[in-house]
């Protein structure tokens, strides 16, 4: 059985032309018509008497996991998922730093092909520091053996490829390729990333650079199959 995988910062659905406009970010969702997806920059907006993360599940037909690192009476932000896959457990994990806006990841199992999977999505600092601490922290998520498969992906906004952060996470996932996804008209920096372990099991990935996708946010979505 393969899964499609993918991890996408939405920017509040405002795209590069600066407009908001769920819709497109819809359709994007509908072109990569994945098993999973990763969410980041999920900004609370009423969209048609839904929130927002509601109404992006209820076009795609997925079921939605929020983890909200912003909340406020008018204005909750920050990561969801969104899957057709059974839900076993969600656990909202905070990776916040004192004096830094606050990041966090969202750590689910989920069931597939009568197996169990591990999928870790998040969006980590700005700063070094900060992401080396929150690397840390997420890597204490797993523990090899419990279940079958293993992924981490999301928004690590690593400017350098052999970073701290991505070199500890290349350990211990093993490499996987880091195609550009920012900015989504050009990209050339490959913020969005995705490990999967056992590394065998992951047989495909790349930046989805549709017409629309480099439209629809500042992101390109990064989308990869799995086998399982």
């Amino acid at each position: 059985m393969n899964l499609t995988l993918a991890t996408y910062n939405i920017h509040a659905c405002i795209g590069t032309d600066r407009r908001f406009d769920p819709d497109r970010i819809v359709r994007v969702l509908q072109e990569l018509n994945a098993d999973v997806v990763a969410l980041q920059e999920v900004e609370h907006h009423d969209v048609d008497g839904y929130d927002l993360l509601d109404y992006l599940a209820e076009k795609t037909g997925l079921t939605a996991i929020a983890g909200p690192t912003l909340k406020r009476e008018t204005r909750h932000y920050g990561n969801a998922i969104l899957t057709r896959l059974p839900v076993m457990a969600v656990n909202r994990v905070d990776l916040t730093l004192p004096g830094r806006e606050a990041r966090g990841a969202i750590d689910v199992t989920l069931a597939g092909n009568e197996r169990r999977v591990q999928v870790v999505a998040t969006h980590l600092g700005l700063r070094p520091w900060e992401r080396r601490q929150q690397v840390r922290r997420l890597l204490e998520l797993f523990e090899i053996g419990l279940t079958d498969t293993y992924v981490l992906m999301g928004d690590l906004n690593e400017w350098f490829l052999w970073g701290r952060p991505v070199r500890w996470l290349h350990a211990h996932f093993k490499h996987a390729p880091h195609p550009p996804t920012f900015p989504s008209r050009r990209p050339f920096m490959a913020l969005d990333r995705m490990w999967v372990h056992p590394r065998r099991r992951l047989t495909k990935l790349e930046a989805h650079a549709s017409g629309l996708a480099r439209l629809a946010s500042d992101h390109l979505p990064l989308k990869a199959v799995v086998e399982i």
